[in-house]
C-alpha cells in the first residue's frame, strides 16, 4: 500500500515541479528579454532547467506508458523531492537578487551589488540539478527497453519524410541553409526562421528539409503547421502514423503525448521537426483543457499546452518559420537562435526571376521590376507566374509599366493569387493578402500598434523619425499605450525596421503600399491622411538656411504629400502650407522641377480653399514666379509677378509691403530678360515708395536700393550704381552693424560694381571684408560665404593673381559639393568658374573637362534649354576654340545661338553674348566675312537694345574692329577702334582696362598702316597706364609691352627676337 502511495505521489510531483519549473523558467526568461542580459551563474542554471524539465517529462512518460517498474520508482522519489527543493532554492534566490520592472533604480542597484553574495548558492544549485539531470536521464532510458510485448512485435518503419511540398527546382541559395545548419548542430537544438510573410521562410525550411534527408537517410524529417492548435496536432498525427506509434488510430489517444513520448526516446533515431507558420503565440500557451473543453483533471496529459508538447531530446532538432521575432524567442529561448530572413539581394532576386521565367528579358527592366518589388521572393515568383500565363502580351517590360500605373492598377497586379503546390494550399499567394494575416493579428493583438503602423506607412519608407511618431497616433482610448511596445510589436513582426542607433525606422514599400491599401478597405486611408498632412504642418520648417538640416531630414516625407491631397477644406490648407514650405526648400537646393510642382499645387490649393485674392495666395504666386524665373521661364515668370502685382494693388493698395514685395519680383524677372529699362523703373518705384512708407532707412527701403544698384550696373550705368552699393552699405552699417549679412551682402555688391569699373584693389578689399567677415559670422559652409569666395576669386583673376583665384575657386566648389551638393545650379556655376580660372592659365585640358562636367549635369538637372546650360556651352566652346578644336567650338556655340535665340529671343544679352562667341570660332578658322556679319549683328542688336555707349555695346565695336583688321579693312577697322577708346574713355574712364584694351587694339591697326608714330604712342599710354594700374606683372600689361616692342622694332628703335603675343585683345 506504501509503495502504491509512493507511486502517486512521484507522479504528482512530478506534475507539480514541471509547472513551478517552467514559471520559473520563464521568469528569467522575461528579466533577460525585458531588462537585460543575466548575470553568468543564472546564464548556466537558466540552460539546465530546460533539460531537467524534459527528463522529468521522459520520466512521467515512462511511468505512464507502465515502462518504468516500481522498484525504480521508488527509487527515484527522492531525486524528483531533491529536485523540488533546488528549483525552490533558485527561486529564493531570484526573488532577492535579480531585480523586476517595477524596481527602482536604487532597488536595482542593491539587487545587482547583492546577487554577488548568491553566487556560490546559485552554482552549488546548478551542480546539483546536473547530478539530478543523469539521475532521471539514465532510468528514463533503461526503461525505454522495458515496453511491452505488443510495442516489439510491431515492424520498425524505415525513417522518411512528411514534408508535403515538393522541391522547388528553381531555388536560389542565400546562404542561409549554411547558417541553420550550423546552429542546428548542438544536441537538442532550436532554430527560428523570422520574417515578413512571403519573403521566403517556408521555402528555406522545404529546401532544408530536403538537403537533410539526402546528407542523412536515417533522419526522419517532419512538418508541422502551427497556425492553430487543430493544424498543429494534425501533424503530430502524422507524425504518429509515419513512425507507426502504437494505437495512434484509437479515437481517445492523446496524440501529442503519444509522439512527445516517441520524439524523447532516443532510442528511435535522430529527426528534424520543421514548425511552420508559428506566428500566433496563443497557439502555444493556450492551455489544452480550455482547447478540447475538458472540466477535469489534466494532471493525466503529457502537456498543459503545446508548448510543452515540443521535446528537448538530444536526438532531435526543431527549425520553426514565424512572421513574430517574440513568438520565436519563446519556442527558441534565445535571440542567438533567431535567424533573420530578409529580402533577397538583387543578385539573388534576379536569379529567382531568370529561374521562373521562361525565355529573354531586358536586364534593367529586370532590376527595376525586382527592385519595385522590394526583392521579395513571394511578390517576384507571383510576378513570374502571371508573365508567363500572360506571354507573349505581357512582358517584364510591360508588368514594370502596369505595377508604376495608380494604386489601383498596382493593388490589382499584387493582389492576384496564382496558385503554388510549393506553398501551404491554406496560405494567399497574394503578398498583399499574406501580409493583412500580420495586420489584423496585430489589431486583434495590439490594436495601438495597428494605429501606428497606419501613420507609418504614409511617411516615406526611409528615414522615418521618432520624434514624428511617439504621441501622434494614439486614440483617445490608448493614449496611454507605451510607444516602445507598439514599435517592438512592428519590429517583431518584421514590418518595420530601426537604424543602428535606434531613433529612424524604415519599412518596404510594399508593406507601406499593403497597408494604405488594407486602410482603404477598412474605410480609415483619409483620416490616416488627413493626420498625416497636419502632423507634417507641424513639423516642417520654412526654407531658411538656418533650418536646412531639418528641411533635408524631413524633404523625402513632404514629398510624399504631395499625392496625399486631402478633401476637408481645413486638412486642405495644411496641405497646402506643407508644399509650400517644401517647395522653398527644393528652390534653396536648386530642384527646380520639384519646387514648381509643388508651388503649382500649393497655390491650386490656396485658390480653392482661400480664394485667388488672398495675401497667402499671393505668396503662392510669387513663389511660383520665382521658382519659374529659376528655371529661366522668364516670360511665365513676368505673367504670375504681373498678377501678384496687379491683384495685390487692389487687395491691399499700391504701397503694401507685400504689393512692393511684388512690384521687386517683377523688376528681377524683366532684368533677367534684359528689359533694363523697365526694369530700372520697377525697382525705382518700388524704392520710392518704401522710402516714403517706410523711411530711407528701413533694411527693405535699402534692399530695394541694392536692387536698383544692380539693374543700374547690368546697364553699364556704373557710377550711378556704385552710389546706390555705397549708400546701401553705409546705411546699413549704421542701421543693422557692419557684421550683419544684409551689411555683407551690400559690400559684396560694392565690390562687383568696383570691378567692373577696373578698380580690382578696391574690389579687392571689398569682397575680402565681405569673405573675412561672412566666415567669422556665418561660418565658412554658408552659401553666402561661398558666394563672396567666389566674387573674391574672380576679382583676383581679373588682377592676373590666377593660383590665388584658381584656389579660391577650388575651395568654393569642393564647399558647394559638400554642402549644396555635386548637381546643385551654384555648384555648377562654381565648376563653370573654376574652368574660366584654368583655361585662363593655359590649363586647357582641365578647363575642358571642368566645362564639360558643367555642362553635362546642367542638361540633366536644369535641361538642355536653360540659360545656365547654353552658358556652360559657350564656355566649352570657348576653351576648345583655345585647344583649336574648332569644328567642336563651332558647333557648341551654334548649339549655344540657336537655343538662345529660341528660348530668350534674338535680342536677349545673353543670346548676344553667344553671337559674339560663334563669331570668334569662326574668325579663328579664317571665314572672316561670316565673322564680320555676326559680330556687326550683335553690335548693331546692341546699340539698340543696350545704347551706343554701353560696355558690352563697345566690347562688341573692339571685336569688330578686330575681324575687320584680319580682312586688311584697315580703315574701317580703326574708325571702329576709335570709336570704342574714345566712347570707353568718356563712360568708364582713361584709365579702365577696358580702355587700355581700346588704345593697345588701335596702337596695332595703326601699326598695320605703318602709322608707326601714332601707334608708339597708343602703345606706351597703353603700357604706361597699365603699369600704374594694374601692375608691371599683370597679363595685360605684359601685352602692351610686347605690341610696343613690336613698333618700336618696325621703326627700327629696338631689336630682339621673333614675338608671338597677340597684337589685339579680344573681348567676349
Amino acid at each position: 500500500m506504501a509503495e502504491t502511495l509512493a507511486v502517486v505521489g512521484i507522479v504528482a510531483n512530478i506534475i507539480q515541479l514541471i509547472d513551478f519549473g517552467s514559471r520559473v523558467l520563464k521568469r528569467l526568461e522575461e528579466y533577460q528579454s525585458k531588462l537585460g542580459e543575466i548575470p553568468e551563474v543564472f546564464r548556466h542554471i537558466k540552460a539546465e532547467l530546460p533539460v531537467l524539465l524534459d527528463a522529468l517529462r521522459q520520466t512521467k512518460v515512462a511511468i505512464d506508458t507502465g515502462c518504468m517498474q516500481d522498484e525504480t520508482k521508488m527509487a527515484l522519489l527522492p531525486a524528483v523531492e531533491g529536485c523540488g527543493a533546488q528549483i525552490k532554492s533558485l527561486n529564493d534566490v531570484i526573488v532577492k537578487a535579480l531585480p523586476v520592472s517595477g524596481d527602482s533604480w536604487a532597488r536595482r542597484g542593491r539587487k545587482a551589488l547583492g546577487s554577488l553574495r548568491y553566487d556560490a548558492k546559485v552554482e552549488k544549485i546548478t551542480a546539483v540539478v546536473r547530478g539530478y539531470i543523469q539521475t532521471l536521464t539514465y532510468h528514463a532510458a533503461t526503461s525505454s527497453t522495458l515496453r511491452c510485448s505488443a510495442d516489439r512485435a510491431l515492424p520498425r518503419p524505415a525513417p522518411s519524410s512528411t514534408v508535403p511540398f515538393r522541391r522547388d527546382p528553381h531555388f536560389v541559395d542565400r546562404e542561409i541553409l549554411v547558417e541553420i545548419d550550423c546552429k542546428s548542430q548542438q544536441s537538442a537544438s532550436r532554430v527560428a526562421l523570422v520574417g515578413l510573410g512571403g519573403v521566403g521562410k517556408s521555402q528555406l525550411a522545404v529546401e532544408y528539409s530536403y538537403r537533410v534527408r539526402e546528407k542523412s537517410p536515417a533522419t526522419w524529417v517532419f512538418w508541422v503547421h502551427a497556425s492553430s492548435i487543430a493544424r498543429f496536432e494534425e501533424g503530430y498525427r502524422k507524425i504518429a502514423e509515419r513512425a507507426k506509434l502504437p494505437g495512434w488510430d484509437q479515437p481517445d489517444v492523446d496524440i501529442l503525448r503519444l509522439v512527445y513520448s516517441w520524439l524523447c526516446d532516443e532510442a528511435n533515431g535522430r529527426w528534424v521537426i520543421i514548425i511552420d507558420n508559428a506566428d500566433d503565440l496563443g497557439v502555444f500557451s493556450c492551455p489544452l483543457d480550455r482547447y478540447k473543453g475538458s472540466k477535469g483533471d489534466v494532471s493525466s496529459n503529457a502537456a498543459a499546452t503545446l508548448l510543452e508538447s515540443l521535446p528537448q531530446s538530444p536526438n532531435g532538432s526543431i527549425l520553426i518559420t514565424s512572421r513574430s521575432r517574440d513568438v520565436a524567442f519563446r519556442l527558441t529561448g534565445s535571440y542567438a537562435d533567431i535567424i533573420r530572413v530578409h529580402p533577397m539581394d538583387q543578385s539573388h532576386a534576379l536569379a529567382l526571376l531568370r529561374n521562373k521565367l521562361e525565355g529573354s528579358f531586358e536586364q534593367d527592366d529586370a532590376a527595376a521590376l525586382v527592385e519595385a518589388l522590394d526583392y521579395m521572393p513571394l511578390a517576384i515568383t507571383q510576378a513570374a507566374a502571371y508573365i508567363s500565363q500572360r506571354a507573349p502580351r505581357v512582358t517584364v517590360s510591360r508588368y514594370l509599366q502596369d505595377l508604376g500605373k495608380d494604386d489601383r492598377d498596382r493593388a490589382k497586379l499584387l493582389d492576384i493569387d496564382i496558385g503554388d503546390s510549393r506553398r501551404d494550399g491554406t496560405a494567399s499567394n497574394s503578398i498583399i493578402a499574406t501580409w493583412q494575416i500580420s495586420f489584423k493579428h496585430i489589431r486583434r493583438e495590439r490594436p495601438s500598434a495597428t494605429r501606428l503602423l497606419s501613420l507609418m506607412s504614409l511617411f516615406d519608407r526611409r528615414g522615418i523619425p521618432e520624434s514624428l511618431l511617439s504621441g501622434r497616433y494614439q486614440e483617445g482610448n490608448d493614449a496611454s499605450s507605451d510607444f516602445e511596445d507598439d514599435l517592438n510589436t512592428l519590429t517583431s513582426f518584421s514590418l518595420v525596421a530601426t537604424d543602428v542607433e535606434g531613433h529612424q525606422f524604415e519599412m518596404h514599400r510594399l508593406v507601406q503600399f499593403s497597408t494604405r491599401k488594407w486602410l482603404e478597405l477598412q474605410g480609415e486611408l483619409e483620416g490616416w491622411r488627413e493626420k498625416y498632412v497636419t502632423l507634417m504642418d507641424d513639423s516642417y520648417p520654412v526654407g531658411q538656411y538656418e533650418n536646412w538640416k531639418a528641411c533635408q531630414a524631413l524633404f523625402p516625407h513632404a514629398q510624399t504629400v504631395v499625392a496625399y491631397r486631402p478633401t476637408d477644406g481645413g486638412a486642405l490648407e495644411a496641405w497646402a502650407s506643407v508644399l509650400f514650405k517644401a517647395a522653398w526648400y527644393a528652390r534653396e537646393m536648386g530642384s527646380y522641377y520639384i519646387a514648381e510642382e509643388m508651388d503649382r499645387s500649393a497655390l491650386d490649393a490656396r485658390e480653392a480653399t482661400l480664394g485667388g485674392e488672398h495675401p497667402s495666395t499671393l505668396t503662392s504666386v510669387n513663389n511660383l514666379g520665382s521658382v519659374l524665373e529659376s528655371q529661366g521661364k522668364y516670360e511665365e515668370a513676368e505673367a504670375m509677378h504681373r498678377r501678384a502685382l496687379e491683384t495685390s494693388e487692389k487687395v491691399l493698395g499700391p504701397e503694401h509691403l507685400s504689393t512692393l514685395t511684388s512690384v521687386n519680383n517683377l523688376g528681377s524677372v524683366l532684368e533677367s530678360q534684359g528689359k533694363y529699362e523697365e526694369a530700372e523703373a520697377m525697382h525705382r518705384r518700388a524704392l520710392e515708395t518704401k522710402e516714403k512708407v517706410l523711411g530711407p532707412e528701413h533694411p527693405s527701403t535699402l534692399t530695394s536700393v541694392n536692387n536698383l544698384g544692380s539693374v543700374l550696373e547690368s546697364q553699364g550705368k556704373y557710377e550711378e550704381a556704385e552710389a546706390m552699393h555705397w549708400r546701401a552699405l553705409e546705411t546699413k552699417e549704421k542701421v543693422l552693424g557692419p557684421e550683419h549679412p544684409d551689411t555683407l551682402a551690400s559690400a559684396g555688391n560694392l565690390g562687383s560694381v568696383l570691378e567692373r569699373q577696373g578698380k580690382y584693389e578696391e574690389a579687392e578689399v571689398m569682397h575680402r571684408r565681405a569673405l573675412e567677415t561672412k566666415e567669422k559670422v556665418l561660418g565658412p559652409e554658408h552659401p553666402s560665404t561661398l558666394a563672396s569666395a567666389g566674387n573674391l576669386g574672380s576679382v583676383l583673376e581679373r588682377q592676373g593673381k590666377y593660383e590665388e583665384a584658381e584656389a579660391m575657386h577650388r575651395r568654393v566648389l569642393e564647399t558647394k559639393e559638400k554642402v549644396l551638393g555635386p548637381e546643385h545650379p551654384f555648384t555648377l556655376t562654381s565648376a563653370n568658374n573654376l574652368g574660366l580660372a584654368l583655361r585662363r592659365q593655359g590649363k586647357y585640358k582641365e578647363a575642358e573637362a571642368m566645362h564639360r562636367r558643367a555642362l553635362e549635369t546642367s542638361e540633366k538637372v536644369l535641361g538642355p534649354e536653360h540659360p545656365s546650360t547654353l552658358t556652360s556651352a559657350g564656355n566649352l566652346g570657348s576653351v576648345l576654340e583655345s585647344q583649336d578644336k574648332y569644328e567642336e567650338a563651332e558647333a557648341m556655340h551654334r548649339r549655344a545661338l540657336e537655343t538662345s535665340e529660341k528660348v530668350l529671343g534674338p535680342e536677349h544679352p545673353s543670346t548676344l553674348t553667344s553671337a559674339n562667341n560663334f563669331g570668334s570660332v569662326l574668325e579663328s578658322q579664317g571665314k572672316y566675312e561670316e565673322a564680320e556679319a555676326m559680330h556687326r549683328r550683335v553690335l548693331e542688336t546692341k546699340e539698340k537694345v543696350l545704347g551706343p555707349e554701353h560696355p558690352s555695346t563697345l566690347t562688341s565695336a573692339n571685336n569688330l574692329g578686330l575681324a575687320l583688321g584680319r580682312q586688311g579693312k584697315y580703315e574701317e577697322a580703326e574708325a571702329m577702334h576709335r570709336r570704342a577708346l574714345e566712347t570707353s574713355e568718356k563712360v568708364l574712364g582713361p584709365e579702365h582696362p577696358f580702355t587700355l584694351t581700346c588704345a593697345g587694339n588701335l596702337g596695332s591697326v595703326l601699326e598695320r598702316q605703318g602709322k608707326y608714330e601714332e601707334a608708339e604712342v597708343m602703345h606706351r599710354r597703353a603700357l604706361e597706364t597699365s603699369e600704374k594700374v594694374l601692375g608691371p606683372e599683370h597679363p595685360s600689361t605684359l601685352t602692351s609691352a610686347s605690341n610696343l616692342g613690336s613698333v618700336l622694332e618696325r621703326q627700327g628703335k629696338v631689336r630682339r627676337g621673333r614675338s608671338d603675343a597677340p597684337a589685339g585683345a579680344r573681348n567676349k
